[in-house]
């Protein structure tokens, strides 16, 4: 499936499982460049709703045995939470439920970001660590 229509999918999920807002829930905006296999789909809520606001990137490449990949990273504004999907070209593979499978993800929100502990009582200089 080519990039712009992969994306294009995706917004269509995220219409079709937000809820019913008069004018649509979100005012998007694209960005693909073909020759770098990179698209971003910008996201945020149209006046009158409370949901987030962020953006999904997708990357298209080839492994090296030739086959197609996908990566979806997905972000919103003030959360540091950023998964990531990935999307192998099969002969079985449902492109449009892989893009609502994307969308679905995107719209449940981020996850909490869990802040590594920094207890000063283990932490040990790097030379006494190493001697």
């Amino acid at each position: 499936m080519r990039l712009l229509s992969f994306l294009t999918e995706i917004e269509k999920a995220l219409v079709a499982e937000s809820p019913m807002i008069d004018g649509g829930a979100w005012d998007s905006t694209r960005m693909v460049n073909f020759h770098q296999g990179l698209a971003r789909l910008s996201l945020a809520p149209r006046a009158g709703n409370d949901f987030a606001a962020g953006a999904i990137f997708l990357q298209a490449f080839k492994l090296a045995d030739g086959s197609q990949c996908l990566k979806a990273s997905l972000s919103w504004r003030g959360s540091d939470s950023a998964p990531i999907l990935a999307v192998y070209s099969t002969p079985q593979l449902n492109w449009k439920l892989e893009a609502s499978r994307i969308a679905s993800t995107w719209l449940e929100g981020p996850r909490e970001v869990a802040a590594p502990s920094m207890d000063e009582a283990h932490l040990q200089p790097l030379a006494a660590v190493a001697g």
